[in-house]
């Protein structure tokens, strides 16, 4: 991912937070604010014929040194090209560069009825930790006002010898 990936980045998020399914994030930043709440490295996007359609990134879960190697996984495909392999791709593709950045733990929090990202996850070596009941409340979309639990998922590094 470069800067002039943005847009699309920015795109692709939109679409995945109109499924109500993907966050509890109503709008979807500017890149730049996007970037900010995501580490250096890495990040990364998928093309068909050229075109993005698919992205992946991490985000620091504290600021805190002993926390240094633990991140939360995104990863977020176009309404376009889902189906075709692309999370697939990006998420094998993410986890070896982020062994390749140290990270030992990749977390990830998932709505209950996005089984399609649970399947991906659950396919790539993450382990369900448990469900937080009725986390947060929905602001926007069809389920306005509900709240909602969150799938809490691990993987540990095989490479950093604590799986």
């Amino acid at each position: 991912m470069v800067p002039e990936d943005g847009d699309a980045v920015i795109r692709i998020y939109a679409e995945g937070i109109a499924t109500g399914h993907a966050t509890f994030t109503a709008d979807a930043p500017d890149f730049a604010d996007w970037s900010a709440g995501h580490l250096d490295r890495p990040r990364l996007v998928a093309e068909i014929d050229g075109t993005i359609v698919g992205w992946a990134a991490l985000s620091a879960v504290s600021s805190r040194c002993v926390y240094a190697g633990v991140a939360e996984i995104s990863v977020y495909v176009s309404e376009a090209a889902r189906g075709r392999g692309v999370g697939d791709a990006l998420m094998k593709a993410l986890i070896e560069r982020s062994e390749i950045e140290d990270i030992w733990t990749l977390q990830a929090g998932i709505f209950p009825e996005n089984t399609g990202s649970l399947g991906l996850h659950q396919k790539h070596g993450f382990k369900v930790l448990g469900v937080r009941e009725r986390l947060g409340k929905m602001t926007f979309g069809p389920m306005q006002h509900q709240w909602r639990d969150v799938v809490y998922l691990e993987r540990r590094s095989a490479v950093a010898g604590i799986d």
